[in-house]
């Protein structure tokens, strides 16, 4: 008699985000929107191809030496070393003293997989603190390897803006030693990012209690157009934090190069400075045996073809020129359609204020709707975001800004009447 050893299996609920996905494409409603998913779209609605990734592709096609060959376990070398100059400048002091490992990984949910891997193999007992709220995937990432999650406040829910106070107690509170999670710019969910002046205070805090940082980099340079003025946390963080631990980042081109699909991402550790060159020759060496034992039981190797695009374009320097154009075409879009959703919103006197639209940054804004708002915006309006009122401000255009703000405003207007 055959026995189902997986009968003791419970069945999990879709992912919120892909059954919304798969809920807007079954809608026939000619007016449907999707705020749902992190992708950038055109005005006309439609996923782009940056120009920048359509010279690279045309570039390595014409190589005759493109081919499909497996690349090293750590990845391709001409990526990862770029990659680590966007993040860090090329002006670097840990870059000019070799204290960086850069390892290729399947975009940023990878890099946080290995990261994760790496945390659990060098400290199994650590706690992970990530910002309430966040990125839902970050909780299943750290949790499927065993990792204990904790929270951090981070949106102040009354005023639509950060909570400072609450986060940095929660620093000052926790185990020394425990590693938080910031997100580096254009904080998902929420959008609101610190201001320079309040990093410099949450990184020195850090700094304080000796705290380990893990900077999840999904959008530099797509929240403000400038990879400079978007790494200004990283770079900070690095110069006050690696003197003491390591510094762990995550690193996607998802957004940024439009890569959404290929999953070019890179992992890099920051080392903290040795007493000697060799030592840390040696630790570099140690770490990086560890990083390419979790890729090559994990993946072998990585996916070649989007890091030879991302690779062209890192250094080809009239392809890089191409891509800073590039992410402020997108940048100045997005910039533009939060203040028309907010004066929109103004124009017809919904209920409540909407400065927070334009006050927060890159692809998504915490709206403050409510979980029963959303699902009427869906049922009535045929208007689709995540039930935490996370919009995508990236599916929002000048062809349909007009039924977005009406059906914002129509459902907004029938809770508060309720409530009189």
């Amino acid at each position: 008699m055959s026995v189902n050893v997986f009968e003791s299996l419970v069945r999990l609920p879709p992912d919120a985000l892909f059954d919304l996905k798969r809920r807007y494409t079954a809608d026939k409603r000619d007016n449907k929107v999707d705020l749902g998913i992190g992708a950038y779209r055109d005005d006309n609605g439609k996923p782009w191809v940056l120009p920048c990734v359509a010279a690279a592709e045309k570039m390595i096609h014409e190589d005759p030496d493109f081919n499909h060959e497996y690349l090293g376990i750590a990845g391709l070398n001409s990526l990862t070393t770029a990659a680590a100059k966007v993040l860090l400048g090329s002006d670097s002091e840990a870059l000019t003293e070799e204290r960086v490992v850069s390892v290729q990984t399947l975009s940023g949910t990878g890099a946080l997989h290995t990261a994760a891997r790496l945390i659990l193999a060098a400290r199994p007992d650590a706690v992970v603190y990530v910002p309430d709220p966040t990125w839902g995937n970050h909780f299943p990432i750290f949790n499927t390897q065993g990792l204990k999650t904790e929270t951090y406040p981070y949106w102040d829910k009354s005023t639509k803006s950060l909570n400072m106070k609450g986060l940095l107690a929660t620093i000052l509170q926790s185990p020394e030693g425990s590693v938080f999670l910031l997100h580096t710019c254009a904080h998902n969910p929420t959008g609101m990012d610190p201001t320079r002046a309040e990093w410099e205070q949450i990184i020195q805090a850090l700094a304080d209690r000796g705290h380990m940082v893990l900077f999840d980099t999904a959008y530099q340079g797509f929240a403000s157009g400038d990879l400079d003025n978007d790494a200004f946390s990283l770079r900070f963080g690095v110069s006050k934090l690696a003197s003491k631990a390591p510094v762990l980042v995550c690193q996607s081109f998802a957004k940024n190069v439009g890569m959404y699909g290929e999953r070019v991402g890179v992992f890099h550790v920051v080392m903290p400075r040795a007493d000697t060159p060799k030592t840390t020759a040696s630790s570099k060496a140690t770490l990086t045996s560890q990083l390419n034992r979790i890729t090559r039981s994990e993946c072998s190797n990585p996916p070649a073809y989007g890091a030879k695009i991302v690779s062209e374009i890192l250094n080809t320097p009239e392809l890089t020129e191409q891509w800073k154009s590039d992410m402020v075409t997108m940048s100045t879009r997005i910039k533009k359609m939060r203040h028309m959703l907010r004066d929109k919103l103004l124009a017809l006197r919904t209920p409540g204020n909407w400065d927070h639209i334009v006050e927060q940054c890159g692809m998504f804004s915490y709206t403050g709707l409510s979980k029963e708002m959303v699902e009427k915006l869906e049922k009535e309006h045929a208007v689709y975001m995540v039930s935490s009122g996370r919009a995508s401000i990236a599916g929002i255009n000048e062809n349909n800004i007009d039924h977005v703000a009406s059906a914002i405003h129509s459902v907004v207007s029938t809770f508060c009447a309720s409530k009189l």
